[in-house]
């Protein structure tokens, strides 16, 4: 009955309505400045390759990847992949967006050390968010408290991983926003719309490390309910 009636799930409601606002903000901030094109009227392709170049990588790059929202840069194969919106337009989301990606090939490039934490993590992180929660819950209908130790465990490694992305996220926008305005894609009037773009899209980011923080409270909660 336990597993039915859990008064720990208050603990994460909190922070799933945050993730579900964070969510819809970057989805309506990213679809209202798709609207409102930048005067220098570059492609987010463009921009993207214009910055890799002026960051000597010329050997990163571009595709078009399916879907929404879908841009994200490769450091295994080097290769910057953008949405069809984003690569294909020159508003100033779609500048945003293609400059944000860009900072993270720079990150790779300079050997930016919370990137290269991350990445390191991210197969510990990734094996341990799809291990967490059946081991643990195993080891409660067994009353295993080393499989639930070991369930907690995981979860920490993926919460790590999600800890480090905040500074990643943050300093590619930061560089995004710097390189756009220094190579003059962006005026001053259109810097604060990118970056309202870009701060939409970090939400998602901190509420999924508050989603995850508020799940492991959750877990460590049921595992000492279990030792009484």
């Amino acid at each position: 009955m336990y597993l039915f009636y859990d008064p720990t799930y208050i603990l994460v409601l909190p922070a799933l309505l945050l993730a579900v606002w964070a969510q819809s903000k970057v989805s309506s901030t990213f679809r209202k400045y798709l609207r409102v094109f930048a005067a220098s009227n570059y492609t987010g392709a463009q921009v993207a390759r214009y910055l890799l170049d002026a960051n000597g990588l010329h050997d990163v790059k571009i595709e078009m990847a399916k879907g929404h929202l879908t841009d994200h840069y490769d450091p295994r194969k080097r290769v910057l992949r953008l949405s069809q919106t984003v690569y294909s337009s020159s508003s100033v989301a779609a500048l945003g967006v293609a400059a944000h990606e860009t900072g993270h090939a720079v990150q790779h490039a300079h050997n930016y050390l919370p990137l290269g934490i991350r990445n390191n993590l991210f197969p510990v992180a990734h094996f341990g968010s799809q291990a967490a929660f059946p081991l643990f819950f195993i080891g409660l209908l067994l009353a295993n408290p080393t499989l639930m130790n070991i369930g907690i465990w995981f979860f920490v490694a993926a919460l790590a991983f999600q800890v480090v992305t905040l500074p990643v996220e943050f300093n590619a926008s930061r560089r995004a926003l710097s390189m756009l305005t220094e190579a003059g894609f962006l005026t001053q009037t259109e810097r604060p719309k990118a970056k309202e773009v870009l701060s939409a899209a970090a939400l998602t980011y901190i509420a999924a490390v508050a989603v995850s923080a508020m799940q492991l409270l959750r877990l460590v909660l049921i595992r000492n309910s279990r030792r009484r």
